[in-house]
């Protein structure tokens, strides 16, 4: 596993590109802020996008969940870094976006689950 982080001057296409990949994957939103500790906004929900400006400044909004009563959008203020979090095979594993305040908040890629094993056949 190792992280990269992504340059502020890409954050716009980056995350534009990262949403596009992984639309509709089930994520996990985490928020982890000093004081309150770990909290989990929305678990397992389909990824409907992640949004930086054009502009290096601003927030950037994520956006989960496609069901009226399961969605959750999470704005991070005055984010400061962007790392993704990368498999040994090159695979985006997650996110990990810091505001200025210290607040770090994780955009966690579900694993996908295992196929079901096909029957053997029998004659």
């Amino acid at each position: 596993m190792r992280n990269r982080l992504v340059p502020r001057a890409e954050w716009f296409s980056f995350l534009k590109g990262f949403s596009r990949r992984h639309a509709d994957d089930p994520v996990t939103v985490q928020v982890l802020a000093q004081g309150l500790g770990s909290q989990v906004e929305a678990h397992a929900l389909p990824l409907e996008g992640i949004m930086a400006g054009r502009r290096t400044t601003g927030p950037i909004s994520i956006s989960v969940g496609r069901a009226p009563d399961r969605h959750v959008e999470h704005e991070v203020p005055d984010p400061s870094q962007v790392w993704v979090q990368m498999a040994e095979d090159g695979a985006e594993q997650a996110l990990d976006i810091e505001s200025q305040d210290g607040t770090r908040t994780i955009v966690q890629l579900e694993p996908e689950p295992p196929a079901e094993p096909r029957p053997l056949l029998t004659r």
